[in-house]
């Protein structure tokens, strides 16, 4: 692969949130890096995110897709597999809906990038004021003392610090493995088939997609000073601590595996045969949300 990513894909979860989402794409529209295209990945929202979509694709000045599956239980790993099979450039950026982008988030990123690595990414947390005032002042950097932060140093973007803790932070360690920001070469991911789709309902698809990786001799760095992003507050959506994926984790640790058996090449053929369109194109917002053939389920939508 080559030293610099030729091009770059942001992958941006969401589920149910559009003011979210629309905000975090707002963030996006105006990096000094634009990413080459940005691919919403819904593991199975409603008709309010695909109306934000629709707003957002007006005047987005790249490529904007929708890659939807239906509402069958908290699925992200499904989801990023898909998005990241319809990807189309060497290095993906991996951002959850709810966290807005300082405008050199991407350009950070890029220069983070090294052949045979991953980045670690961090974020800091908005509380309700401060995530209230945010979206109502149009505020996407809150800065040192902005009131209601926590995690305030992950306000400071410093070029020469970020490239030191690079240097020093290449390692194979389980620890600071979150999928809310991640960078990734695109064909590592495909070398480890992505994240295992077994994994459903909260926790660990990140751990154990780090964990394949370094198997396969795929180091993290941490990306810190640099590739600013604020989570915006909201209702806590899972109990930390056990998960039902724990399970999958320790299974390959123990046994060291370099690759999920259920993963992305379950989708690769699906997004070479069509690719998912450019919401930019009118046409492509008359397509329904059940594209796939399968109507959606409201399970979760009908809990909230």
């Amino acid at each position: 692969m080559p030293a610099v990513p030729a091009s770059v894909s942001l992958v941006v979860t969401t589920y149910n949130w559009p003011e979210a989402l629309a905000f975090v794409l707002d963030s996006a529209r105006r990096q000094s890096r634009l990413p080459d295209e940005v691919l919403v990945a819904d593991d199975g929202s409603g008709e309010p995110t695909r109306a934000a979509l629709q707003a957002a694709a007006v005047d987005f000045p790249v490529p904007l897709r929708h890659v939807w599956q239906p509402d069958d239980g908290f699925r992200a790993a499904r989801s990023r597999n898909r998005a990241i099979a319809a990807a189309r450039s060497d290095y993906v950026v991996i951002l959850d809906g709810d966290m807005v982008m300082h405008r050199h988030f991407i350009a950070d990123h890029l220069a983070a990038a090294k052949p045979g690595t991953f980045v670690q990414g961090s974020r800091l947390f908005a509380g309700p004021d401060a995530s209230a005032r945010m979206r109502r002042e149009r505020i996407f950097e809150p800065g040192l003392l902005f009131p209601d932060l926590k995690r305030r140093r992950h306000t400071l973007r410093v070029p020469l610090l970020a490239r030191l803790q690079l240097a020093i932070s290449q390692k194979t360690s389980p620890a600071c493995i979150k999928s809310c920001n991640q960078g990734y070469w695109r064909a590592d991911l495909l070398r480890v088939n992505g994240f295992d789709e077994r994994m459903q309902g909260w926790g660990r698809e990140d751990d154990e997609i780090a964990a394949r990786l370094f198997h396969c001799g795929i180091p993290r760095r941490l990306l810190r000073y640099g590739g600013l992003a604020t989570h915006l507050h909201h209702t806590v959506r899972h109990d930390d601590g056990a998960s039902p994926n724990d399970v999958y984790l320790a299974d390959t640790r123990a046994r060291r595996l370099t690759r999920c058996e259920s993963g992305i090449d379950g989708h690769l053929a699906e997004f070479e045969r069509a690719p998912p369109a450019d919401l930019r194109d009118r046409a492509a917002l008359e397509v329904p949300l059940s594209y796939s053939g399968i109507e959606p389920l409201h399970a979760r939508a009908a809990a909230l």
